[in-house]
């Protein structure tokens, strides 16, 4: 119903995989009236296997970075547990990735600042466990020194923050 004039919208918030009380998080911490503080970054963290999230501003992919899901000790963790973070931080490629997205960011997000309020950066991988959280994970410590307002969200996991 609204397609004619969802390109008007200064935010889009897909809802289809949230519950209440995710929605509540996310209109509180992205729509409710504040001080303008600068851009509102969020990272999210995906599985293309659910499909790309609607409202990401900017995409990367990283199915092609090594999988924690192919060792069995890693398979049932995620990105935020410390034996995923010691498999990936000790992957070239990984970081890699981490460090060109990373400098894409630096150079590009004062740009995308001076007309945009809010930019969402997800980053997908194939289940939205591992590799994508991990990298969110990482990318959010490192751009909340200079934005006030980056959030990070998996959207796979159960339990957001």
């Amino acid at each position: 119903m609204l397609e004619p004039i969802a390109d008007l919208a200064s935010l889009t918030i897909d809802t289809s995989k949230l519950n209440l009380y995710q929605l509540r998080d996310v209109v509180r911490d992205r729509v409710a009236p504040r001080e303008p503080i600068g851009l509102s970054l969020q990272f999210m963290s995906f599985g293309y296997k659910h499909g790309i999230p609607v409202d990401a501003d900017l995409v990367f992919d990283v199915r092609n970075l090594p999988n924690p899901h192919w060792k069995p000790e890693l398979r049932a963790r995620t990105g935020r547990e410390q034996p995923v973070i010691d498999f990936l931080d000790n992957e070239t490629e990984v970081q890699a990735m981490f460090a060109d997205i990373q400098d894409f960011l630096q150079k590009w997000l004062p740009s995308y600042q001076q007309n945009r309020r809010y930019l969402t950066v997800a980053i997908g991988c194939t289940g939205g466990q591992h590799r994508s959280v991990y990298l969110c994970e990482k990318l959010h410590a490192t751009f909340r020194k200079h934005y006030a307002m980056a959030q990070v969200r998996h959207r796979e996991l159960a339990s957001h923050h």
